[in-house]
């Protein structure tokens, strides 16, 4: 997985690129498809047993969200070790937690509102078990021996309001299992009038061979770039718009 420092200063304004390292049974990686524009940002911890990753979509050009994007990564990586450093905390109640405290961080000291898709997740390893909260319904899917369907339980987005309680839900990780999540980007690249759209992001996921993470990241990307170029090929004479993230996160477990 792209990587990051395991310090972040709060002078930065730019949030740094995770270092995930090795973990037995599991592949997690993220990408973006051009380099970022806007708010998307994604980061990745390891404490313990545990695995916990954020993505995130913070409104804006990428120069007004990654000061924004820093300042939550850094309370991401802080809280995530303080949470579940202590190995009997419960993987429910921290993911919980953990979500309100990034969404103080992206409002930040002033309490200014930032409109931020987030989805948080906490995997543990040996249980196979994910918990996560998916604030502001970002397009999250999984594939296992039932099928391939969207993870179910959106909440309200962070950056809105501030000590908002959220509940974090849960979802059994079995060998083989793919959760595959896309920022709005994705599911927001038009043909004309039509947009690719949630169900298209499940039709990659349901129908791809591919056995790594990075390589499914790659394929639904790909989709979503060939699915609007007959747009763009078309229009090609207007002005040149700056185009949107296009982000996506997948985490395979191999046994």
């Amino acid at each position: 997985m792209p990587g990051v420092d395991t310090k972040l200063a709060a002078s930065d304004q730019e949030p740094r690129r995770a270092e995930l390292g090795i973990v037995d049974g599991l592949d997690l990686h993220a990408q973006y498809y051009v380099d970022r524009t806007g708010g998307d940002f994604f980061d990745a911890v390891r404490v313990g047993s545990r695995v916990v990753f954020l993505l995130s979509d913070i409104a804006g050009r990428r120069g007004e969200a990654s000061p924004v994007a820093a300042r939550a990564q850094e309370v991401f990586r802080a809280k995530a070790v303080e949470l579940f450093g202590a190995g009997d905390v419960n993987l429910m109640e921290g993911t919980e937690l953990l979500v309100q405290a990034i969404n103080e961080g992206i409002t930040g000291p002033a309490k200014e509102i930032r409109f931020a898709p987030t989805m948080v997740g906490c995997y543990d390893v040996q249980l196979g078990i994910l918990a996560y909260v998916n604030a502001g319904g970002q397009t999250a899917a999984i594939r296992d021996s039932e099928g391939t369907r969207l993870l179910p339980d959106v909440a309200m987005p962070l950056g809105l309001f501030t000590r908002l309680i959220y509940d974090a839900s849960m979802q059994a990780f079995e060998p083989g299992a793919v959760l595959l999540i896309v920022t709005k980007g994705v599911t927001q690249s038009m043909r004309g009038n039509t947009p690719f759209g949630a169900e298209r992001v499940m039709e990659v996921l349901r129908s791809s061979k591919q056995e790594s993470a990075a390589e499914v990241c790659r394929e639904v990307l790909e989709a979503a770039h060939l699915f609007q170029q007959g747009r763009w090929g078309r229009l090609a004479f207007w002005r040149k718009t700056v185009p949107e993230d296009m982000t996506a996160l997948a985490m395979v477990r191999s046994r």
